[in-house]
Protein backbone atom coordinates (compact mmCIF):
# COMPACT_ATOMS: atom_id res chain seq x y z
CA UNK A 1 0.00 0.00 0.00
CA UNK A 2 1.31 3.44 -0.99
CA UNK A 3 1.76 5.97 1.82
CA UNK A 4 1.32 9.36 0.18
CA UNK A 5 1.79 12.73 1.84
CA UNK A 6 0.07 15.84 0.52
CA UNK A 7 1.42 19.30 1.35
CA UNK A 8 -0.90 22.24 0.80
CA UNK A 9 0.81 25.67 0.92
CA UNK A 10 -2.11 27.76 2.13
CA UNK A 11 -2.13 31.51 2.60
CA UNK A 12 -2.78 31.09 6.33
CA UNK A 13 -1.37 27.62 7.05
CA UNK A 14 0.57 24.77 5.48
CA UNK A 15 -1.43 21.57 5.94
CA UNK A 16 -0.02 18.04 5.63
CA UNK A 17 -2.15 14.92 5.17
CA UNK A 18 -0.74 11.38 5.06
CA UNK A 19 -2.94 8.92 3.20
CA UNK A 20 -2.98 5.12 3.20
CA UNK A 21 -5.61 3.75 0.86
CA UNK A 22 -8.68 5.94 1.30
CA UNK A 23 -7.84 7.02 4.88
CA UNK A 24 -5.92 9.90 6.39
CA UNK A 25 -3.63 8.31 8.96
CA UNK A 26 -1.67 11.37 10.06
CA UNK A 27 -2.00 15.12 9.59
CA UNK A 28 -0.45 18.39 10.71
CA UNK A 29 -0.96 22.10 10.26
CA UNK A 30 1.86 24.65 10.41
CA UNK A 31 1.30 28.40 10.44
CA UNK A 32 2.41 29.94 7.15
CA UNK A 33 4.35 32.62 9.01
CA UNK A 34 6.48 29.88 10.58
CA UNK A 35 7.27 28.32 7.21
CA UNK A 36 8.07 31.75 5.77
CA UNK A 37 10.63 32.35 8.52
CA UNK A 38 11.96 28.78 8.76
CA UNK A 39 11.30 26.63 5.66
CA UNK A 40 13.16 23.72 7.24
CA UNK A 41 10.34 23.41 9.79
CA UNK A 42 8.20 22.14 6.92
CA UNK A 43 10.91 19.83 5.55
CA UNK A 44 11.44 18.32 9.01
CA UNK A 45 7.70 17.71 9.39
CA UNK A 46 7.62 15.97 6.02
CA UNK A 47 10.49 13.71 7.03
CA UNK A 48 9.01 12.95 10.46
CA UNK A 49 5.66 11.86 9.04
CA UNK A 50 7.25 9.34 6.70
CA UNK A 51 5.84 8.46 3.29
CA UNK A 52 6.56 6.63 0.05
CA UNK A 53 5.81 9.71 -2.02
CA UNK A 54 5.20 13.39 -1.29
CA UNK A 55 3.00 15.69 -3.35
CA UNK A 56 5.09 18.81 -2.84
CA UNK A 57 3.75 22.39 -2.96
CA UNK A 58 3.20 23.05 -6.66
CA UNK A 59 2.12 26.67 -6.92
CA UNK A 60 0.64 27.47 -10.32
CA UNK A 61 1.22 23.88 -11.39
CA UNK A 62 3.31 21.79 -13.73
CA UNK A 63 2.69 18.50 -15.59
CA UNK A 64 3.29 15.59 -13.16
CA UNK A 65 7.01 15.87 -12.45
CA UNK A 66 9.15 13.68 -10.19
CA UNK A 67 11.75 15.59 -8.20
CA UNK A 68 14.51 13.34 -9.53
CA UNK A 69 13.77 14.81 -12.99
CA UNK A 70 14.27 18.36 -11.72
CA UNK A 71 17.76 19.48 -12.74
CA UNK A 72 17.69 22.97 -11.24
CA UNK A 73 15.34 23.00 -8.22
CA UNK A 74 15.72 26.71 -7.47
CA UNK A 75 14.93 27.87 -10.98
CA UNK A 76 12.17 25.28 -11.30
CA UNK A 77 10.49 26.49 -8.11
CA UNK A 78 10.85 30.23 -8.68
CA UNK A 79 10.26 30.54 -12.42
CA UNK A 80 8.04 27.55 -13.26
CA UNK A 81 6.00 26.81 -10.13
CA UNK A 82 5.75 30.37 -8.81
CA UNK A 83 5.96 32.29 -12.12
CA UNK A 84 8.31 34.70 -10.42
CA UNK A 85 11.93 35.82 -10.41
CA UNK A 86 14.52 36.23 -7.70
CA UNK A 87 14.28 39.99 -8.22
CA UNK A 88 10.49 39.92 -7.68
CA UNK A 89 10.90 37.99 -4.46
CA UNK A 90 13.67 40.19 -3.10
CA UNK A 91 11.65 43.31 -3.91
CA UNK A 92 8.71 41.91 -1.97
CA UNK A 93 10.90 40.98 0.98
CA UNK A 94 12.35 44.50 1.06
CA UNK A 95 8.78 45.76 1.48
CA UNK A 96 8.08 43.26 4.25
CA UNK A 97 5.40 41.44 2.25
CA UNK A 98 4.65 38.03 3.78
CA UNK A 99 3.80 36.61 0.35
CA UNK A 100 7.38 37.19 -0.80
CA UNK A 101 8.72 35.41 2.28
CA UNK A 102 6.44 32.46 1.50
CA UNK A 103 7.68 32.35 -2.10
CA UNK A 104 11.30 32.34 -0.95
CA UNK A 105 10.45 29.68 1.62
CA UNK A 106 8.83 27.46 -1.00
CA UNK A 107 11.88 27.68 -3.23
CA UNK A 108 14.10 26.71 -0.30
CA UNK A 109 11.80 23.78 0.52
CA UNK A 110 12.04 22.43 -3.03
CA UNK A 111 15.82 22.77 -2.95
CA UNK A 112 16.02 21.01 0.42
CA UNK A 113 13.77 18.16 -0.70
CA UNK A 114 15.97 17.60 -3.73
CA UNK A 115 19.20 17.78 -1.68
CA UNK A 116 17.88 15.37 0.96
CA UNK A 117 16.77 12.82 -1.63
CA UNK A 118 13.10 12.86 -0.67
CA UNK A 119 10.73 11.07 -3.05
CA UNK A 120 8.45 13.81 -4.23
CA UNK A 121 6.43 14.95 -7.21
CA UNK A 122 4.78 18.14 -8.37
CA UNK A 123 1.21 18.27 -9.66
CA UNK A 124 -0.72 20.20 -12.34
CA UNK A 125 -3.14 23.07 -12.15
CA UNK A 126 -6.42 23.33 -14.05
CA UNK A 127 -5.09 25.14 -17.14
CA UNK A 128 -2.73 22.24 -17.91
CA UNK A 129 -5.48 19.61 -18.11
CA UNK A 130 -6.49 18.18 -21.52
CA UNK A 131 -10.12 18.05 -20.29
CA UNK A 132 -10.36 21.85 -20.43
CA UNK A 133 -10.92 23.01 -24.04
CA UNK A 134 -8.15 25.21 -25.42
CA UNK A 135 -10.54 28.08 -26.23
CA UNK A 136 -11.33 28.44 -22.52
CA UNK A 137 -7.62 28.78 -21.75
CA UNK A 138 -6.80 31.72 -24.01
CA UNK A 139 -5.03 34.50 -22.11
CA UNK A 140 -5.60 32.59 -18.86
CA UNK A 141 -3.11 31.34 -16.28
CA UNK A 142 -5.03 30.96 -13.05
CA UNK A 143 -7.98 28.73 -13.88
CA UNK A 144 -7.34 27.08 -10.53
CA UNK A 145 -3.90 26.53 -9.02
CA UNK A 146 -2.59 23.10 -8.04
CA UNK A 147 -4.33 23.23 -4.66
CA UNK A 148 -7.70 23.98 -6.28
CA UNK A 149 -7.29 21.00 -8.62
CA UNK A 150 -6.47 18.89 -5.56
CA UNK A 151 -9.76 19.91 -3.93
CA UNK A 152 -11.64 19.07 -7.14
CA UNK A 153 -10.17 15.55 -6.99
CA UNK A 154 -11.48 15.20 -3.44
CA UNK A 155 -14.84 16.50 -4.66
CA UNK A 156 -15.18 13.83 -7.35
CA UNK A 157 -14.33 11.10 -4.86
CA UNK A 158 -16.66 12.54 -2.20
CA UNK A 159 -19.68 12.87 -4.49
CA UNK A 160 -19.13 9.46 -6.07
CA UNK A 161 -18.89 7.75 -2.68
CA UNK A 162 -21.72 9.68 -1.05
CA UNK A 163 -24.25 9.33 -3.87
CA UNK A 164 -23.20 5.83 -4.90
CA UNK A 165 -22.44 6.86 -8.49
CA UNK A 166 -19.48 6.31 -10.82
CA UNK A 167 -16.81 8.95 -11.32
CA UNK A 168 -18.22 9.60 -14.81
CA UNK A 169 -21.61 10.51 -13.29
CA UNK A 170 -20.29 13.17 -10.94
CA UNK A 171 -20.88 16.85 -11.68
CA UNK A 172 -20.55 19.90 -9.49
CA UNK A 173 -19.26 23.42 -9.10
CA UNK A 174 -16.51 23.59 -6.52
CA UNK A 175 -16.67 26.95 -4.76
CA UNK A 176 -13.53 27.61 -2.74
CA UNK A 177 -13.76 30.26 -0.02
CA UNK A 178 -10.13 30.46 1.04
CA UNK A 179 -8.41 32.77 3.48
CA UNK A 180 -6.92 34.86 0.69
CA UNK A 181 -8.58 33.72 -2.53
CA UNK A 182 -11.85 32.38 -3.91
CA UNK A 183 -12.19 30.00 -6.84
CA UNK A 184 -14.93 28.31 -8.86
CA UNK A 185 -14.13 25.01 -10.62
CA UNK A 186 -16.54 23.21 -12.99
CA UNK A 187 -16.55 19.41 -12.96
CA UNK A 188 -18.73 17.40 -15.36
CA UNK A 189 -18.51 13.69 -16.05
CA UNK A 190 -15.90 13.49 -13.31
CA UNK A 191 -13.52 15.74 -15.25
CA UNK A 192 -12.56 19.37 -14.75
CA UNK A 193 -13.92 21.34 -17.71
CA UNK A 194 -13.48 24.97 -16.61
CA UNK A 195 -12.31 27.09 -13.73
CA UNK A 196 -11.74 30.54 -12.33
CA UNK A 197 -8.83 30.63 -9.92
CA UNK A 198 -8.22 33.12 -7.16
CA UNK A 199 -6.84 35.92 -9.36
CA UNK A 200 -9.56 35.41 -11.99
CA UNK A 201 -12.48 34.64 -9.72
CA UNK A 202 -14.23 37.10 -7.42
CA UNK A 203 -12.64 39.45 -4.89
CA UNK A 204 -11.21 37.49 -1.98
CA UNK A 205 -10.35 38.52 1.55
CA UNK A 206 -6.81 39.41 0.41
CA UNK A 207 -6.88 39.64 -3.36
CA UNK A 208 -8.70 41.96 -5.74
CA UNK A 209 -9.75 39.18 -8.08
CA UNK A 210 -9.99 40.01 -11.80
CA UNK A 211 -8.78 43.41 -12.94
CA UNK A 212 -10.07 45.57 -15.76
CA UNK A 213 -7.31 45.84 -18.40
CA UNK A 214 -7.65 49.59 -18.13
CA UNK A 215 -6.88 49.29 -14.40
CA UNK A 216 -3.78 47.28 -15.25
CA UNK A 217 -2.64 49.98 -17.66
CA UNK A 218 -3.31 52.68 -15.08
CA UNK A 219 -1.18 50.82 -12.53
CA UNK A 220 1.77 50.89 -14.96
CA UNK A 221 4.26 48.70 -13.13
CA UNK A 222 3.03 45.70 -11.15
CA UNK A 223 4.99 43.17 -9.09
CA UNK A 224 4.44 39.54 -8.11
CA UNK A 225 3.31 40.42 -4.57
CA UNK A 226 0.47 42.59 -5.90
CA UNK A 227 -1.65 39.43 -6.24
CA UNK A 228 -1.90 39.39 -2.43
CA UNK A 229 -3.62 42.78 -2.26
CA UNK A 230 -6.74 44.67 -3.28
CA UNK A 231 -9.34 42.57 -1.47
CA UNK A 232 -11.76 42.98 1.42
CA UNK A 233 -8.97 43.63 3.90
CA UNK A 234 -7.68 46.70 2.05
CA UNK A 235 -11.07 48.43 2.16
CA UNK A 236 -12.44 47.14 5.46
CA UNK A 237 -9.17 46.96 7.45
CA UNK A 238 -10.39 43.86 9.26
CA UNK A 239 -8.30 40.98 10.58
CA UNK A 240 -10.55 38.32 9.04
CA UNK A 241 -13.58 37.91 6.81
CA UNK A 242 -15.66 37.05 9.88
CA UNK A 243 -14.74 40.41 11.41
CA UNK A 244 -15.52 42.17 8.13
CA UNK A 245 -18.97 40.56 8.07
CA UNK A 246 -19.59 41.59 11.68
CA UNK A 247 -18.67 45.20 10.86
CA UNK A 248 -20.91 45.02 7.78
CA UNK A 249 -23.87 43.80 9.84
CA UNK A 250 -23.27 46.59 12.37
CA UNK A 251 -23.45 49.21 9.63
CA UNK A 252 -19.81 49.98 8.82
CA UNK A 253 -20.08 51.54 5.34
CA UNK A 254 -16.62 50.53 4.07
CA UNK A 255 -17.06 46.96 5.24
CA UNK A 256 -20.56 46.78 3.75
CA UNK A 257 -19.16 47.79 0.36
CA UNK A 258 -16.34 45.23 0.65
CA UNK A 259 -18.55 42.37 1.83
CA UNK A 260 -21.24 43.02 -0.77
CA UNK A 261 -18.57 43.05 -3.50
CA UNK A 262 -17.23 39.76 -2.12
CA UNK A 263 -20.66 38.10 -2.04
CA UNK A 264 -21.83 39.37 -5.42
CA UNK A 265 -18.52 38.25 -6.92
CA UNK A 266 -19.02 34.73 -5.57
CA UNK A 267 -22.44 34.55 -7.24
CA UNK A 268 -21.05 35.83 -10.54
CA UNK A 269 -18.21 33.29 -10.48
CA UNK A 270 -20.70 30.44 -10.05
CA UNK A 271 -22.86 31.85 -12.85
CA UNK A 272 -19.81 32.16 -15.11
CA UNK A 273 -18.62 28.55 -14.87
CA UNK A 274 -22.21 27.29 -14.96
CA UNK A 275 -22.32 28.22 -18.65
CA UNK A 276 -19.70 25.55 -19.42
CA UNK A 277 -21.91 22.62 -18.37
CA UNK A 278 -23.91 20.63 -20.92
CA UNK A 279 -26.47 19.82 -18.21
CA UNK A 280 -27.25 21.11 -14.75
CA UNK A 281 -24.62 20.08 -12.17
CA UNK A 282 -25.75 17.93 -9.27
CA UNK A 283 -24.37 20.17 -6.54
CA UNK A 284 -22.37 23.20 -5.51
CA UNK A 285 -19.64 21.98 -3.16
CA UNK A 286 -18.16 24.49 -0.72
CA UNK A 287 -14.58 24.22 0.48
CA UNK A 288 -11.89 26.40 2.01
CA UNK A 289 -11.28 28.07 5.37
CA UNK A 290 -14.31 30.36 5.26
CA UNK A 291 -16.70 27.57 4.26
CA UNK A 292 -16.18 26.33 7.84
CA UNK A 293 -17.64 29.55 9.27
CA UNK A 294 -21.36 29.00 9.90
CA UNK A 295 -22.10 32.72 9.54
CA UNK A 296 -20.29 33.15 6.22
CA UNK A 297 -21.51 29.84 4.84
CA UNK A 298 -25.15 30.64 5.60
CA UNK A 299 -24.88 34.05 3.90
CA UNK A 300 -23.19 32.55 0.83
CA UNK A 301 -25.73 29.73 0.63
CA UNK A 302 -28.59 32.23 0.78
CA UNK A 303 -27.06 34.15 -2.14
CA UNK A 304 -26.65 30.94 -4.17
CA UNK A 305 -30.22 29.71 -3.71
CA UNK A 306 -31.21 31.52 -6.90
CA UNK A 307 -29.52 28.78 -8.95
CA UNK A 308 -31.75 26.04 -7.53
CA UNK A 309 -28.77 23.69 -7.13
CA UNK A 310 -28.22 21.75 -3.88
CA UNK A 311 -25.39 23.23 -1.81
CA UNK A 312 -23.26 21.38 0.70
CA UNK A 313 -19.79 21.38 2.21
CA UNK A 314 -17.38 18.99 0.57
CA UNK A 315 -16.80 15.72 2.42
CA UNK A 316 -13.38 14.82 3.79
CA UNK A 317 -11.48 11.56 3.64
CA UNK A 318 -12.07 9.13 6.47
CA UNK A 319 -9.77 9.89 9.39
CA UNK A 320 -9.27 13.58 8.52
CA UNK A 321 -9.64 15.99 11.42
CA UNK A 322 -7.49 19.09 10.99
CA UNK A 323 -5.98 19.05 7.49
CA UNK A 324 -7.61 21.18 4.83
CA UNK A 325 -9.24 19.71 1.75
CA UNK A 326 -6.36 20.61 -0.55
CA UNK A 327 -3.79 18.66 1.49
CA UNK A 328 -5.96 15.56 1.21
CA UNK A 329 -6.39 16.10 -2.53
CA UNK A 330 -2.65 16.58 -3.00
CA UNK A 331 -2.07 13.23 -1.27
CA UNK A 332 -4.74 11.54 -3.40
CA UNK A 333 -3.07 12.73 -6.61
CA UNK A 334 0.38 11.55 -5.50
CA UNK A 335 -1.04 8.21 -4.35
CA UNK A 336 -2.93 7.71 -7.61
CA UNK A 337 0.02 8.68 -9.80
CA UNK A 338 2.04 6.07 -7.86
CA UNK A 339 -0.37 3.26 -8.73
CA UNK A 340 -2.29 3.22 -5.46
CA UNK A 341 -5.94 3.21 -4.39
CA UNK A 342 -6.80 6.39 -6.29
CA UNK A 343 -5.13 5.42 -9.58
CA UNK A 344 -8.44 4.92 -11.43
CA UNK A 345 -9.72 8.30 -10.23
CA UNK A 346 -6.59 10.15 -11.31
CA UNK A 347 -6.59 8.45 -14.71
CA UNK A 348 -10.29 9.17 -15.17
CA UNK A 349 -9.68 12.86 -14.50
CA UNK A 350 -6.73 12.70 -16.96
CA UNK A 351 -4.40 14.41 -14.51
CA UNK A 352 -1.61 12.12 -15.71
CA UNK A 353 -2.02 13.61 -19.21
CA UNK A 354 -1.45 17.25 -18.19
CA UNK A 355 1.03 19.09 -20.40
CA UNK A 356 2.56 22.46 -21.26
CA UNK A 357 3.36 25.43 -19.04
CA UNK A 358 0.81 27.63 -17.34
CA UNK A 359 1.61 30.38 -19.86
CA UNK A 360 1.18 28.18 -22.95
CA UNK A 361 -2.18 29.70 -23.90
CA UNK A 362 -1.26 33.38 -23.68
CA UNK A 363 -1.72 34.99 -27.08
CA UNK A 364 -1.54 38.72 -26.26
CA UNK A 365 1.59 40.16 -27.94
CA UNK A 366 2.57 41.90 -24.70
CA UNK A 367 2.91 38.50 -23.03
CA UNK A 368 5.07 36.78 -25.65
CA UNK A 369 8.31 37.42 -23.78
CA UNK A 370 6.92 36.10 -20.48
CA UNK A 371 5.54 33.01 -22.20
CA UNK A 372 8.89 32.26 -23.81
CA UNK A 373 10.79 32.91 -20.56
CA UNK A 374 8.73 30.40 -18.58
CA UNK A 375 8.89 27.85 -21.38
CA UNK A 376 12.68 28.19 -21.48
CA UNK A 377 12.90 27.79 -17.70
CA UNK A 378 10.74 24.66 -17.88
CA UNK A 379 12.76 23.09 -20.69
CA UNK A 380 16.08 23.84 -19.01
CA UNK A 381 15.18 22.87 -15.44
CA UNK A 382 13.37 19.57 -16.07
CA UNK A 383 14.90 16.43 -17.59
CA UNK A 384 11.72 15.19 -19.30
CA UNK A 385 9.44 18.15 -20.06
CA UNK A 386 5.91 17.38 -21.27
CA UNK A 387 4.73 19.80 -23.92
CA UNK A 388 1.31 19.77 -25.58
CA UNK A 389 0.84 18.87 -29.22
CA UNK A 390 -1.56 21.70 -29.97
CA UNK A 391 -0.24 24.94 -31.42
CA UNK A 392 -1.65 28.20 -30.15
Amino acid sequence: MVRALGVDPGTRSFDLALVEGSRVVDERSIDTAIVAKDPMALVKAIEEMGSDIVAAPSGYGVPPTRIEDVKDPHRFAVEVLLLSTDEDIEEGISKGDVGAYVYRGLALVVEAMKARGLRALFIPSVVLLPTVPSWRKLNKIDMGTADKLAVAVLGVYDQSRRLGISYSETSFILLELGYGYNAAIAVEGGKVIDGEGGTVSSMGFLTSGPLDAEVAVAGRRWSRVDVFHGGVVDLCRSSSLEEAVEKHLSGDEACTTAVEAYLEGVVKSVASVLTSFSSRPREILLSGRYSRSETIRSIVEEKLKRFGIPIRRIGLLEGARISKEAAQGYAMIAEGLSGGYFEKLIKHMEIDRACGTTLSWLIHPRLREARERVLRAYLESVASPRLCNEKI
